[in-house]
Order: C-alpha cells, then structure tokens, then sequence
C-alpha cells in the first residue's frame, strides 16, 4: 500500500450562479500580465456548450489524456518517437481561434481624434498585434447562450441524446444550462506530465499539486495535448508553459486558493485526501462504465488504523491524518457518492469533483404551469438536463450512478421539505431515503455542509510540511512506478 496526500477540491454546481468572480479573481493575480492575455486558469463554461477553448472535450482532435489499448494504458498524443516526430510541428494544439484573441481599445482616439461631426470611437485592438481586430469571439462567447443555442448544439455530450431528445432540450419553452466551473484537476495520473518531453512538470509529493517547472520548460507544447481538460496554456511572451497552480503559497499559510475564497455562492470546497498509488494502474484501466467506483477504491478510509500506518510509514504526517479526517472532499465523494470528476474517461483520475445539478424543473405543462414529472428520473425525458447528458459529463455514461446521486439530494430537499413546510407527506420522504441509504443523521449532516457551511467547514487545509518534502520525494522518485504514475522528480530550485 503506497498511501499519498493529495489536496482535492468539490464544486456543488447546483450553488453556482455564473457570475465568473472566480475566473477575474484567479485573472487579477496569476495571468493578468503580457503573454497569457488569452490564458484562463480558472473559467466558467455553460452546459450545453462548447466551452473554453471550442470543444475542448473533442480529444479526436486535441488527443489528450489517456486511452486503453488491450490491457496497456497509452497516451492518446502517441509514444515518444511519434511525439518526438511532432516536436518541432505539433498538430493536436488549439490554435489561437479555439481561445480568442485577446483585445483591448484604442481609448486615445476618444480624446485625441481631430474635430468632426462624427462621434469618435475607441477601435478594437489586438492585445498581441497591436492591430484592429473584428471581434468575433471571447472567453465566454457562448455564456448563457447568448452565442444562440447553435454553440449550445455542438456540446460534444448532446450526442448520447436522441434527436427527439436534443429538440425538446432547445425548445424555447424548456431551454436550460447550468454552469460549469473548470480549473487544473491535478490529476493523480496527469497526462501533462507523462507528456513532457523536458520533465519540466511534476506533482508534489506533500500535496500532489501539479506545477511546471519555468527553468526546464522548452516550449514543446505536448503538455497543453496531453492535458485532456487544456488546462495548461502557453505563454507566449516568456516562451513558457503555464498553468493553475491551486494558490499553493495561499494553501502553504493556510489560505483557500483565490477562486475559492472568492466565490459568491460558495459551491466550492477544499480538503486532502488519502490514495493509494498501488492501485492506480489498474484502477485507470477499469471500463469506462466502472471508472468512477474504481477512483473511489484509490481514495483511502483515513480512520482505517491500516491505512494510517501505511501513511505513516510513507512520510505523512499526523496532521496531514487528521485533516483527511475532516475533510468535505472526502464526504461528499467516497461516503455520500454524489460527487464526480468531469470526464473520468479521459483516465487521468482528476481530483475536482462535482455535484450535479437538480434542477428545479417544471417539465410538463398542465393548464397554465408547467409540472414536476412523476417519472422525473425514471426517463431522461423527465427533466430538462437529461441524465444521459449528466452522466456523459461526469460519470463516463454510468447513468445509475447519477440517478442515484440525484435521488439522493432531492431526498435530502423533501427531507427539510417536510420538516419546515409541511407540505410533503411523511411515508413519500421515508420511502425515498430509504431507497438511496439516507438517514436522518446524514441528511443532516449533509445539509449543515452543503447549505449552511463556515468558512472552516469549506475550507479544510492541512498545516504545510515542507520540511518533509524533500525526502518524501525522493522516496516516490526512486520507487519504480508505472506508465505515468509515479511523480516527476522536482527541480533543485524555482516551481
């Protein structure tokens, strides 16, 4: 049993209310300076959509993350001798079309144009040229659908959707998104790091943060491939790679990373947990129907005497223990199960999770309201996000773990229903969370962190041990590990 730290976040998408205050918190501090102009280390995307850079998710086109071929675990960017072939021309890069090109206004010509009878102007122009430029898209051209549900329908995940049930989703009547907030998932099998070429990034072993290393970058690129979630982003003013870095001097003093701390509807929340490396290999190279169960067997049980003495033996510290202990990452995915990664089939095991959206829906129209579905999550046709189209995003298509996680929250809201209104009857509440395992201990439970939480509640970060760093990282470095998931040996100095 080799027992590792890892910090993991949740987002509750059903709390957030797009308003991007993350994404300009993250912009003020990490990427608001020459050359990462376009670059977007923390970003809001509307579902259905096609998201930042356009379809991101297309790995046909981008070949990111990890594919299984017979029983071996490959990287979809191809071996080292074809990414060798391709270092000099890369053709799986998003070009500066899939972001947008970044713009600015020429706000002199407002005072010193010469006099006229013509109102001046302030022209766009180009943040990288200096040249005007049509703007024809940005970072969140397709917010809220305001780029016409035709971006909406290119949403790679509508294709698990019959063609009946993709009209009904559009019609203007039942029209609907939610948000999805993205950062670096810091993955415990990175595909940015087995595709460095110069072994300029790796994961910490204290914490098992994911950072690259601006002394050994060479700008070939590969990471921004084989990171399946393009999270990492090329800046081309230092001829850098660059990418989230989970606030990690915030993190040190025991802060909460600036999107975090940051967020208005407070849907995100911080903690660490225990894994088991051993079990990483063949945990990615389950079934994608069997993905998510085989990421929560790599998370550890914290109050398992076993796995302490493993952790312990592996260099974690007490601390480190008892945070994982209480940490709301951990409840929320391996003892509630209603939290999942985004796209755990692309089998670099991201550790952001999130809670699917219930969407208050009001599917059906009867007289002059629209109602709730008997049948709401009998069928997909029920609601308005159809489960096919949640489980495409989060669960690899395993639609019965969807539906039980949304069981299980609705089971929770009839459950406090019934306890401040009054209006639902008691044996219908019984009934639903016996079905999904709830009692109402946990459903209290759940409700104080998923309504009511503190800061601390959120926020669960373990004391930093740097001291403990070094020798933890030579013990992974020096252990043999396989395909890509033993740790990158860090650089002497710098990140």
């Amino acid at each position: 049993m080799d027992v590792r730290a890892q910090i993991a976040a949740v987002f509750h998408l059903d709390k957030c209310i797009g308003c991007h205050t993350c994404s300009i918190a993250c912009k003020n501090i990490w990427t608001d300076r020459k050359g990462l102009e376009y670059a977007w280390w923390n970003n809001v995307e509307t579902k259905p959509g096609t998201g930042y850079p356009t379809l991101w998710e297309d790995q046909e086109k981008y070949k990111g993350g990890w594919e299984l071929k017979g029983n071996e675990l490959k990287l979809r960017l191809g071996g080292k001798l074809s990414r060798l072939l391709n270092i000099f021309y890369n053709p799986y890069l998003p070009t500066i079309d899939d972001y947008y090109e970044p713009w600015t206004y020429r706000y002199e010509d407002l005072f010193n144009s010469p006099e006229s009878d013509v109102q001046p102007t302030a022209r766009p122009v180009s943040m990288i040229t200096g040249e005007p430029v049509e703007i024809e898209s940005g970072p969140n051209w397709d917010d809220d659908l305001s780029g016409t549900p035709v971006y909406a329908r290119n949403d790679l995940n509508l294709k698990s959707l019959s063609e009946e049930e993709r009209r009904k989703l559009f019609e203007f009547e039942r029209v609907v998104f939610f948000y999805v907030p993205r950062i670096c998932n810091h993955c415990l099998n990175p595909g940015c790091v087995a595709a460095c070429p110069a072994g300029a990034i790796y994961k910490r072993a204290e914490d098992g943060i994911v950072l690259i290393s601006q002394e050994k970058c060479r700008a070939w690129r590969m990471c921004i491939s084989g990171c399946p979630y393009k999270k990492v982003y090329f800046n081309w003013n230092t001829g850098k790679s660059e990418k989230c870095i989970l606030c990690y001097p915030r993190i040190e003093t025991g802060q909460a990373p600036a999107c975090f701390h940051s967020c208005v509807g407070r849907i995100r929340y911080l903690g660490v947990v225990l894994y088991d490396a051993d079990k990483l290999p063949e945990a990615a190279k389950k079934p994608d129907e069997e993905l998510v169960d085989a990421q929560r067997d790599v998370i550890l049980d914290p109050f398992d005497e076993e796995v302490v003495k493993a952790a312990k033996a592996n260099g974690v510290h007490d601390s480190v223990i008892e945070y994982a202990r209480k940490s709301p990452v951990y409840k929320f995915v391996k003892e509630w199960k209603i939290a999942f990664p985004l796209h755990p089939e692309f089998r670099t095991m991201p550790m952001v999770f999130y809670v699917p959206p219930l969407l208050p829906v009001m599917a059906f129209r009867t007289g002059e309201i629209y109602e709730l579905a008997k049948d709401f999550f009998s069928t997909p046709e029920s609601v308005r996000i159809p489960i096919k189209y949640l489980a495409s995003l989060f669960t690899a298509g395993n639609e019965e773990h969807m539906i039980y996680a949304l069981r299980k929250i609705l089971a929770l809201r009839l459950y406090k229903r019934m306890q401040k209104a009054k209006d639902v009857p008691k044996e219908e509440v019984d009934m639903m969370m016996k079905e999904v395992g709830l009692t109402p201990e946990t459903a209290e439970e759940m409700y104080r962190l998923m309504s009511l939480p503190t800061f601390h509640d959120r926020f669960v970060i373990p004391p930093s041990h740097r001291e403990m760093s070094v020798e933890q990282t030579e013990n992974v470095y020096n252990r043999k590990a396989s395909g890509g998931f033993g740790f990158r040996k860090p650089p002497e100095r710098g990140m």
